[in-house]
């Protein structure tokens, strides 16, 4: 069924997602795919899990040994998601995180863990570990969405009412135990901060710095 939504998705995009076209594609009725999930929202949710669900394992362990390299090869490591599946990617970016205080809000609370668990790891402190993935995160997604957006994806909400195929059922978003040793609560505070509008006049100098450079040379 998610491999079903996932392709349907690369090729109508989500918002011609629905449980009646899925049902269809399967050639079942749209009713009987309600004893396995509650709705489209599940779907939505599972197409995420599945998109990010081999993004750790993927990462090179040549460049892992480093922080920087660490970076280098979950960039790449997404980016070849996303140019895989530009259509789906954007969902990893607007789909509501399961913890909804995340600044930027990156849906799978596993990679998070494990990006803050890696950095933490090579001696950065708490505050460092969270900056970086505030400037990380917040550099990954944009430049992303915006290649998924030239490549096909829908950047805008969808308009029409969803088709839940006739059902009644009401729609669940997924639920996400933390384990209350993990780093993405114990930073809970620290990356629940909005630091928006510092980080955006930051990131402006560099580039500006850059530009600079490049006129210069």
């Amino acid at each position: 069924m998610v491999d079903a939504a996932l392709r349907s998705i690369d090729l109508h995009g989500t918002q011609g997602l629905s449980m009646r076209r899925l049902a269809q594609d399967l050639g079942v009725e749209a009713m009987s795919l309600y004893r396995y999930v509650t709705g489209r929202e599940d779907i939505l949710e599972a197409v995420v899990a599945r998109l990010l669900g081999g993004v750790t394992a993927a990462l090179d362990d040549h460049l892992i040994n480093t922080w920087q390299g660490y970076l280098q090869s979950l960039a790449h490591t997404v980016r070849a998601l996303a140019l895989a599946h530009p259509r789906a990617f954007p969902l990893v970016a607007t789909r509501h995180p399961a913890a909804p205080w995340l600044r930027p809000p990156l849906r799978s609370i596993e990679v998070v863990e494990h990006f803050l668990s890696a950095l933490s790891g090579f001696g950065l402190s708490d505050d460092h570990v969270v900056a970086v993935y505030r400037s990380f995160s917040s550099f990954l997604l944009g430049n992303l969405l915006l290649e998924a957006a030239l490549l096909g994806a829908e950047t805008s909400p969808a308009e029409e009412p969803l088709d839940e195929g006739d059902a009644e059922v009401g729609n669940a978003d997924a639920e996400v135990e933390l384990s209350p040793d993990s780093h993405v609560l114990r930073l809970r505070d620290k990356l629940s901060e909005n630091h928006g509008e510092e980080e955006f006049e930051i990131s402006l100098e560099t580039l500006l710095d850059r530009i600079e450079l490049q006129i210069a040379q």
